[in-house]
């Protein structure tokens, strides 16, 4: 096919959508199921009702072929688990008796199992359910879902692709099931799970699916000979089957490098390429590699995770030069739309000269139209896009909101020894030990405690004028008082004020802080049922007055124990933020640092003796090729010390992180130059524990004993036997005990009794010390 021909097949398509509805109405609906007041048949039409919206919008807006599939009740890998027949034996008996209460039992445990170990997808901010896979693992084929939804999509009248987990991404993405050995590799699994991939193939092109996408990300990441090989055979055995759809390999997130020729000489239809992240690579490599002749080349040339508008002169560009290597090149986005809000139309509240420069899911859905109809019948049939598109962009880059010369100038003026503690870890700790007091094996938790409906119901009426501030304030206040009487009566060590006044542990700093800006309905799903509204760093950020000294201060003049002052740390609000394009991301961590760095010495001269910095976007945020790690590492744990590097000895630095990979990066949290730092390790069964004494940290930890992800409530014996697990890896004058992550999600009987149970479980462990000690 000439680049004329190629140019005028172009057609739009996406990769997945976001799934919850304009009014959160999947949220609703499932959570309305686990509480007993939504039944299964309606949750069911609920589904099907924003599946049949989603499609629709899709279509109104201009693509061509739209994704089947890709919908979920919690999470894509998780029903990749249930594709394949991967369910743990723990769950199987409640997928035996009702397959819905089982998936989710699965995707949260309830009080007779533990569910599935959760991560972060790739570097996003969105989790999954880790698959358990072990050598005896038998797969089984299940293309219910799959079958369903596309066979809903084509009776709707819309051409469907159906959207799957690729195999070598889904073996790559397992762990070993508890009991497994920890050096068992999931991808041995290959060859028993193709025959299950294939089945599922025949049974879509049996339902009417001309083409199927199978997402491959992890090969954009650093890869071995043996994975790039097995890709090879995946990819030839798919491909070479006789009763199957066209296959469409689709790879986001970075630079596919060395996987590209594997794919290109693979026996597949189709490939789907990322030309935003690390786009100028991707298109050398493909030149390199000959293109993709007689190949469908989907190019995602609008970005799937970021929210400004797309340059259309640059993307037709890029779309232009790939006419001449592909057989037929589509548009798209560089991945999902799941990773963005909805639409941008409904945030009436923010200035209609930075709307212009706003792109949601809708809006890049309408972008990805435009450029298929440039492509295919050239530029002057967009010359009205194209004009308006230059203007919106210029109006971004001559905005005063991304240039503050006052920031500009503190930031330049920041030096090395600003990132500097004034005495090392190992004089400090005896001063900090010394002021605080605390038992062997002190306890505490991660900052946030339930949100009720009360608090949630007088924040919303504060909003709608039913009450003034005054009468906020003292809700806050109740709050906090009833926190602390809690936790001081439970026995907790170190308290926390509760955070009932913050929406988000990220929203809330950007709502105070100069050059962010707050939606009202961006909300973008994390895991499940959680949703967050990540704010959008359009300008250069100060601060202009304290955050959360005054309720920090209200807090410790309730009680005589410590209570923590609680801020969130400059890589996560990057990481958690739609982050400015327009300048080095360690450009803007430094600036969010020095803002953050007064807050923390404010604290500090407010007289709160323990600070805690949450980072749990540390290995979130990681690059996934190795060759940039060091540059990240670097500006990032600098932005860490940045922001506490000016606190006195006695005054103890905290920081929490969570629901990630930590293995590859406990140098870099040691360079934090924290005190304390908890993680999540409950459901990974103290692993990071483990990876912690390997590397030799020296500090303390407090690997977490709650997995406050479950609704279930831990037994003191449990967490004690976690301990006990910590305590292999951790000396005991270096271990604190604390729950996984913040409670802001969970109930206040479950919060309640699994804090008591946690305290039981520390002093138990206190009284075994002392014994041996005796």
């Amino acid at each position: 096919m000439t680049a004329k021909s190629a140019a005028a097949a172009a057609r739009a398509t996406v990769y997945g959508y976001p799934r919850q509805g304009q009014h959160r109405e999947l949220k609703k609906a499932v959570e309305g199921y686990w509480k007993g007041r939504v039944g299964a048949d309606a949750l069911r039409q609920t589904a099907r009702d924003l599946r049949r919206s989603h499609w629709q919008q899709l279509a109104d807006a201009g693509i061509h072929e739209v994704p089947s599939g890709d919908f979920s009740y919690y999470d894509h890998v998780l029903d990749t688990s249930v594709m394949v027949g991967a369910v743990p034996e723990r769950h199987r008996a409640a997928v035996r008796t009702d397959a819905l209460d089982g998936y989710f039992a699965m995707a949260r445990g309830n009080q007779e199992v533990a569910p599935l170990e959760m991560t972060k997808w790739f570097d996003t901010n969105y989790h999954y359910l880790v698959p358990e896979l072990g050598p005896d693992t038998v797969f089984t084929a299940d293309s219910t879902k799959q079958v369903a939804e596309l066979t809903e999509a084509l009776a709707l009248g819309h051409a469907a692709r159906p959207v799957l987990v690729g195999p070598v991404t889904y073996l790559l993405l397992a762990k070993p099931a508890p009991g497994v050995a920890a050096d068992f590799e999931p991808l041995t699994l290959l060859d028993r799970l193709l025959p299950v991939y294939a089945e599922v193939l025949a049974d879509l092109r049996a339902a009417g699916a001309e083409w199927v996408q199978l997402d491959e990300p992890a090969l954009v990441q650093d890869r071995t000979p043996a994975e790039l090989n097995a890709s090879s055979r995946a990819y030839r055995e798919l491909g070479g089957a006789a009763d199957r759809p066209k296959l469409l390999v689709a790879t986001y997130f970075g630079r596919l490098g060395e996987a590209l020729p594997v794919l290109a000489k693979a026996p597949v239809e189709g490939l789907a390429i990322d030309f935003t992240e690390s786009g100028a690579a991707n298109l050398q490599d493909l030149a390199a590699a000959g293109g993709l002749p007689g190949k469908r080349l989907v190019a995602g040339v609008v970005n799937g995770r970021n929210i400004w508008i797309n340059g259309y002169a640059k993307s037709l560009s890029t779309l232009g030069t790939l006419l001449g290597l592909a057989d037929r090149v589509d548009v798209s986005a560089s991945c999902s739309l799941l990773h963005v809000p909805l639409d941008a139309t409904a945030e009436s509240d923010i200035d209609p000269q930075i709307a212009r420069w706003l792109a949601f899911a809708r809006q890049k859905t309408q972008e990805i139209a435009v450029l298929a109809r440039g492509l295919a019948r050239g530029t002057e049939a967009i010359a009205g896009e194209l004009a308006a598109n230059r203007a919106d962009l210029g109006s971004r880059a001559g905005s005063a909101l991304t240039h503050d010369p006052a920031v500009r100038a503190r930031t330049a003026a920041v030096t090395e020894a600003d990132g500097r503690r004034s005495q090392p870890y190992a004089e400090r700790t005896a001063a900090q030990r010394a002021h605080l007091g605390l038992p062997l094996l002190p306890t505490t938790t991660i900052g946030s405690f339930p949100q009720t409906t009360e608090l949630r119901a007088a924040r919303a009426d504060l909003r709608a004028g039913r009450i003034d501030t005054a009468g906020y304030e003292d809700r806050i206040k109740d709050e906090i008082r009833e926190v602390l009487a809690f936790q001081e009566k439970a026995g907790i060590d170190v308290l926390v004020h509760g955070e009932p006044e913050r929406n988000d542990m990220v929203q809330y700093f950007a709502e105070q802080l100069t050059g962010y800006l707050a939606t009202q309905h961006g909300w973008v799903q994390s895991y499940g049922t959680r949703y967050v509204r990540p704010p959008v760093l359009a300008g250069d950020i100060s601060r202009p007055e304290p955050m959360t000294v005054r309720w920090t201060t209200y807090a410790q003049s309730l009680t005589e124990r410590p209570v923590k002052g609680m801020l969130t740390g400059p890589v996560t609000m990057l990481a958690w933020s739609f982050v400015r394009d327009d300048q080095p991301l360690g450009d803007t961590a430094r600036q969010v640092a020095l803002a953050l760095r007064d807050e923390v010495d404010d604290l500090e001269a407010a007289g709160t003796s323990v600070i805690q910095v949450d980072e749990p976007a540390l290995r979130e945020t990681l690059p996934l090729r190795a060759a940039d790690h060091a540059a990240y590492l670097g500006w990032a744990t600098e932005a860490f010390r940045l922001t506490t590097g000016g606190v006195r000895p006695e005054t103890q630095i905290h920081t929490h992180m969570c629901y990630a990979e930590f293995g590859d990066i406990v140098q870099a949290i040691d360079d934090l130059d924290a005190d304390v730092i908890s993680l999540e390790a409950a459901r990974s069964h103290m692993q990071v524990a483990r990876e912690l004494a390997w590397h030799g940290y020296p500090r303390e930890a407090g690997p977490g004993v709650y997995d406050i992800h479950s609704p279930r409530v831990p037994g003191a014996e449990e967490a004690a036997a976690l301990l006990r697990k910590g305590l292999e890896a951790i000396p005991a004058e270096r271990l604190w005990v604390n729950p996984d992550c913040g409670l802001k999600t969970r109930g206040w009987p479950e919060t309640r009794a699994s804090l008591e149970n946690l305290v039981t479980a520390a002093r138990e462990i206190r009284n075994e010390l002392a014994a041996e000690g005796s």
